[in-house]
């Protein structure tokens, strides 16, 4: 049974409905914010913690058999079906975050989606990570992860202050993941898994911060290269461009940003038109 919130259009008749997809280890609390202003400019919104996390944790997570692929086969299909059946009016879309943006391609019913909107959507491949970074992300989520998962039979997370507690599934499909995501499945399904992702027709605006360390430009294109029947647009904002110092992997969720990125966002939601486009790097189609 998963947890969440159905934020519904405080309009007399909403613009769309949105799913919102939180990143690995986050609470889908952080987003509650972003959910309620949405809300407030006329979409239903859904925010929903993944097996495992929040809202969605068994008594025990020591044991659990949570895999990351479960997150988006069988976790967004459910959301996704169940804001198909209330869908009101208009688009039916998902923002996702991190791996929240590469997940709804696993989902059988992904083709049901008519737009995404992506901020760092990648799946933690460690060639991928910022350069000046990728040794000490590398041996944090690469080396002590599994070590400490190993020994707990589970990620302890929040005791260590890296991000959630996460089952081992999840956790050690991170630290062992491959450059082609499909090589963590059994080579009989390697297929199904590209031809699910490939089905996906909706348009993709894909957000990549400069100073990302894990949604990094190759990142985010890399999770792009999946959705090989879709339309998309890699735009890549630098925290200059929204008076700051630094954005980093979560920033643009915090509420500091209602003003600024999330008002620009809604121009995508609403009429599929980027706010970005001086900030593009590329687009696919």
């Amino acid at each position: 049974m998963l947890g969440g919130h159905l934020w519904l259009a405080e309009t007399p008749w909403p613009e769309g409905s949105v799913i919102v997809n939180p990143a690995t280890g986050v609470l889908a609390r952080y987003y509650h914010r972003y959910a309620h202003f949405l809300a407030r400019h006329g979409f239903d919104v859904l925010t929903f913690d993944y097996r495992g996390i929040g809202q969605s944790r068994p008594p025990e997570l020591r044991g659990a058999g949570y895999r990351w692929r479960d997150w988006g086969e069988r976790d967004f299909e459910a959301v996704l079906r169940l804001m198909s059946g209330h869908r009101r009016h208009g688009p039916l879309m998902v923002v996702g975050h991190s791996v929240g943006g590469f997940l709804p391609g696993l989902a059988e019913h992904a083709p049901m989606i008519d737009r995404m909107l992506t901020v760092g959507a990648q799946y933690a491949w460690w060639g991928d990570y910022m350069p000046s970074r990728r040794a000490a992300l590398f041996f944090k989520w690469h080396v002590v992860m599994p070590a400490v998962t190993a020994l707990c039979g589970y990620f302890p997370g929040r005791r260590l202050g890296w991000l959630e507690d996460l089952p081992k599934g999840v956790a050690n499909e991170w630290s062992f993941r491959r450059s082609r995501f499909e090589r963590s499945h059994p080579k009989d399904e390697r297929k199904e898994v590209l031809r699910r992702m490939a089905a996906v027709e909706a348009p993709i605006l894909a957000i990549a911060v400069s100073d990302d360390e894990l949604g990094t430009a190759p990142a985010v294109r890399r999770t792009l290269n999946y959705y090989a029947g879709a339309q998309s647009v890699v735009v890549q904002l630098y925290p200059v461009d929204l008076g700051r110092d630094r954005i980093g992997h979560f920033g643009l969720f915090h509420d500091s940003h209602a003003a600024g990125f999330w008002i620009d966002t809604l121009s995508w939601l609403r009429d599929g038109r980027n706010p970005w486009p001086a900030s593009v790097l590329d687009r696919q189609s």
